[in-house]
C-alpha cells in the first residue's frame, strides 16, 4: 500500500537517508513535498526524482533558481517561511520533520496542527519549544516519532511495556572526539580536531556538539518531554563504541537495549516502517569483531555542557530555549576561531546565570521571541556579529 510523505529538509544529512531508504523502495512511497533551505539545483533533482508535488526553498532569495531548475516539470515552486508552513500542513501519512535551527519550528508546529504522524529529527522543536509543542501534540491527536538515534532507540525499548514500569532510562554518548583530552589540551582544540567525530558523519555543528557533550544534554532535555519518566529516572552514560544506542531499565530488573550501526539510517527507517519494519542496506553487527563494549560516567568537570543542560530543564521556564542559543552562538564563534573550545560552554552558563530570564513561552511566537534575545546577549557577551 502506497504512503505519502513529505520531507522538512530534503538536502541535509536526514533528509538525504531517508530519500536513500525510499528510493530503495520505491514503489511504497508518494513523495508530496521536499523542502530546503536554499539549494535550489540540488532541491529541483530530488523533487524530479521523487515526482514530488512541490518543492520549496525557505529562502524566498533562491526561488527564482528553483523555478528554472524545476522548468517544465509541472512540479509546483514555492519560498518563503510562509511557503514552508503550506508545505507542512499539506495532508500525509508521514511528514520528516528535519530543518534545522528555529527556522524548522513553524513547519513543524504547522505539521503537528494537521493531526499526523511526525519523524521528528528537529532539536528545538523539544528543546527550545517542549512544552508549548507537546501541548499542541495532545491538543491535536498527533503522533511523534523520534528520529535521534538516542530517543528512537528508546522508544523502541518501550514498544509494548507501561511507562509506569519504566525505573531508568539511559541515554548513551560516544563522548566525541576529544573524551581522552586533558583540560590543557581541552584549551588547544582547533575545529578541525573537533569535528573529527570517531563514530558518526555529522555536520560541523552537531560534531562540535558531541565533542563538547551539549549534544547529549540537548537530548536530555528532549528525552524529558518525549518520555515523561521524570528527571530523576533519566541518565546519561559513555560508551564510546556508539553500538547501544539507548537502553531502557524496568522495575522488575530487567535491560532492553538497542543495538546497531552508527549509521541513521537505522532509526530513520524504523520511523518509516512503523509499528513495522523494513528492510535497509547496512551489515548487521559483527559483535566478534568488535570485541568489548565499554561505559563511563560522563565527566562534567572537563565537559560541563550535560550539567547545564541538567539544570536548565530543572529550572524550567525560557531556560532551555536560552541555553540552545546560547550555544548555537558560542558554537558558530569557535567554528569561525573568535572564542577557544572550552569558552563554549562557559559562555552558555554565563548567561544562564544572568538574573533576567524570561518568563516560560506561552506560545511559538514567545519562543521565538527566547532565542532570539539570547542570541543578541550571547553575541554581545562574545563580541561577535
Amino acid at each position: 500500500m502506497t504512503r505519502s510523505i513529505s520531507i522538512l529538509g530534503a538536502t541535509g544529512s536526514v533528509g538525504a537517508s531517508t530519500l536513500d531508504l525510499i528510493r530503495r523502495n520505491r514503489d511504497e512511497w508518494r513523495v508530496v513535498a521536499l523542502t530546503a533551505n536554499c539549494s535550489a539545483v540540488d532541491l529541483a533533482k530530488l523533487a524530479r526524482e521523487f515526482d514530488a508535488e512541490i518543492a520549496v526553498v525557505g529562502d524566498e532569495g533562491c526561488l527564482g533558481d528553483l523555478r528554472e531548475a524545476l522548468s517544465g516539470s509541472g512540479i509546483d515552486a514555492a519560498g518563503g517561511a510562509r511557503a514552508l508552513c503550506e508545505a507542512a500542513a499539506r495532508p500525509v501519512d508521514l511528514t520528516v520533520a528535519a530543518i534545522v535551527g528555529c527556522a524548522g519550528l513553524a513547519p513543524t508546529m504547522a505539521a503537528i496542527e494537521q493531526g499526523g504522524t511526525i519523524a521528528l529529527a528537529n532539536k528545538e522543536a523539544l528543546v527550545s519549544a517542549g512544552d508549548v509543542m507537546t501541548r499542541a501534540v495532545t491538543q491535536h491527536g498527533a503522533t511523534l516519532l523520534p528520529v535521534d538515534s538516542e530517543h528512537n532507540a528508546i522508544f523502541q525499548c518501550l514498544q509494548g511495556n507501561a511507562i509506569e514500569d519504566v525505573a531508568r532510562i539511559t541515554l548513551t554518548a560516544s563522548g566525541g572526539p576529544l573524551r581522552t583530552w586533558s583540560q590543557e589540551q581541552l584549551a588547544a582544540t582547533t575545529p578541525a580536531q573537533a569535528v573529527a567525530h570517531p563514530n558518526w558523519d555529522m555536520g560541523a555543528k552537531i560534531s562540535v556538539d558531541s565533542a563538547t557533550m551539549m549534544n547529549k544534554g540537548l537530548e536530555y532535555i528532549e528525552a524529558h518531554h518525549l518520555f515523561p519518566v521524570g528527571l530523576d529516572r533519566l541518565r546519561i552514560v559513555v560508551h564510546p563504541q556508539s553500538v547501544i544506542h539507548s537502553m531502557v531499565e524496568y522495575r522488575d530488573g530487567s535491560t532492553l537495549a538497542q543495538l546497531g550501526p552508527s549509521d541513521m539510517r537505522v532509526p530513520i527507517a524504523s520511523c518509516l516502517a512503523w509499528p513495522q519494519r523494513m528492510d535497509t542496506p547496512l551489515q548487521p553487527l559483527d559483535l566478534p569483531a568488535i570485541g568489548e563494549l565499554t561505559f563511563f560516567a560522563p565527566d562534567e568537570q572537563r565537559f560541563p555542557a550535560t550539567r547545564l543542560a541538567r539544570e536548565a530543564v530543572e529550572a524550567g521556564g525560557a531556560a532551555p530555549a536560552v541555553l540552545n542559543a546560547a550555544n548555537e552562538i558560542a558554537v558558530a564563534a569557535f567554528l569561525a576561531g573568535n572564542i577557544p573550545f572550552t569558552r563554549i560552554a562557559l559562555s552558555v552558563e554565563a548567561i544562564l546565570q544572568q538574573s533576567n530570564l524570561p518568563p516560560a513561552p506561552a506560545s511559538l511566537d514567545d519562543v521565538l521571541h527566547v532565542d532570539q534575545a539570547a542570541r543578541a546577549r550571547a553575541r554581545e557577551m562574545l563580541e561577535v556579529a
